[in-house]
């Protein structure tokens, strides 16, 4: 639950102190370096309030980053060794930045090892000298791993970050975005577009960020696939393979051709078009109101017409709507696994958070016990970009 405006102290209540005291002195112990010397990046979380399931279709969509994220503690390595320990996973990385890497062939080889590699191979593979390795700790929020925050490319960023600072090199976020997709697209053999580091490398603390996804990869690829397989058959022009390109006089024409499940599809990304631009307009004139209408709206037009969501997820999102002083809820992400987000009056989170845990205890009593008591409901705020502290 998003409360914007709340009282955790804002931008600066994420890393705490106290985390980056935590960190700090892992990186001590492991390393024998003094805690002066330790340095960390902090990757927060993302959330995409508007623009569900259309970047693919090169829609526009919106993103924030919230004050919960991965934090790397690190200090620089004598020679080109990189020792990495997790807060998460057990044992110890072992590898060189002058080794060279090669992409993973089998998705199920990926584990966390991993993207740290992939940090490797996209700055090797883009020309950037390498000579220094890490000796670092990372550790994420338990339990949101998979939640449908974007965790995987807050880890991918923070080791290319961590790299970047030790190697001296100046990489602008508009960089490390590509650096980041090519350790998803390139090294792990996932289909990920620019949206996730581009929320993470972007969003600022009291921004809404809005991103033209024109040219991103495909992120869901089976709805997508149907679409333009479907219009290729009826040969129509290549404008139209991608709903992006139609105009909105053109609209009718390309809902009365479709058949009727690929309609819904269309009507989704046309209607969720329009309240994007609508969202970023209400939060410009501070209508928060609005701006969660339109989020819950959001949410039912995943349901219906792009037919998202588990009975699980659906159950949540209606439990949300019907907490107190919640604006607007939806899915993060598709809705079949993850979580839910809610934009709440910041006067009334503890109280939402407190009706959600009881009613989703009701209505999912054997899911809910296996979520620890402390990850059920977070109440969160909007947070800051990446960055080296």
């Amino acid at each position: 639950m998003v409360a914007p405006g709340g009282g955790g102290g804002g931008a600066a209540s994420w890393p705490s102190e106290g985390e980056l005291d935590v960190v700090r002195a892992k990186v001590v112990e492991i390393s024998g370096r003094g805690a002066g010397e330790v340095r960390v990046v902090a990757c927060p979380y993302r959330i995409c309030p508007l623009g569900a399931h259309i970047d693919h279709q090169g829609g526009t969509v919106t993103a924030m980053t919230i004050n919960y994220g991965v934090l790397l503690g690190f200090v620089a390595s004598d020679d080109a060794e990189i020792s990495l320990q997790s807060g998460q996973f057990e044992g110890v990385i072992r590898f060189r930045v002058d080794d060279l890497q090669k992409p993973i062939e089998n998705p199920e080889n990926i584990n966390w090892e991993s993207y740290a590699r992939g940090a490797v191979y996209a700055l090797q593979n883009f020309g950037y000298d390498l000579k220094k390795g890490i000796i670092g700790y990372i550790s994420g929020v338990k339990g949101l791993d998979s939640s449908g925050l974007s965790s995987s490319a807050a880890v991918g960023i923070a080791y290319l970050m961590a790299l970047e600072n030790v190697n001296d090199l100046v990489v602008s976020p508009v960089d490390n975005i590509q650096l980041d997709k090519s350790i998803e697209n390139k090294y792990l053999g996932l289909e990920n577009g620019i949206l996730d580091p581009s929320a993470i490398l972007l969003s600022r603390y009291g921004y809404l960020t809005f991103m033209d996804c024109k040219g991103c990869n495909i992120t869901y690829r089976r709805r997508v696939d149907i679409i333009r397989e479907f219009l290729s058959a009826k040969r129509l022009p290549v404008l139209f393979y991608v709903l992006q390109a139609v105009k909105m006089h053109q609209v009718f024409f390309v809902m009365c051709i479709l058949e009727e499940n690929l309609a819904r599809r269309a009507e989704h990304y046309f209607s969720e078009m329009k309240r994007v631009v609508k969202g970023r307009d209400a939060w410009a004139r501070g209508d928060l109101r609005e701006f969660g209408q339109l989020i819950s709206a959001s949410g039912r037009s995943s349901i219906l017409n792009y037919e998202c969501g588990s009975k699980e997820m659906i159950q949540l999102y209606e439990i949300l709507l019907k907490a107190p002083g919640v604006l607007g809820a939806r899915f993060s992400g598709a809705g079949f696994r993850g979580c839910c987000l809610a934009v709440v009056e910041s006067g009334q989170a503890e109280a939402a958070a407190a009706f959600v845990r009881a009613e989703y205890e009701k209505a999912q009593p054997e899911l809910v016990s296996k979520i620890p008591p402390g990850r059920r409901v977070l109440v969160c705020e909007p947070g800051d970009g990446a960055r080296v502290i």
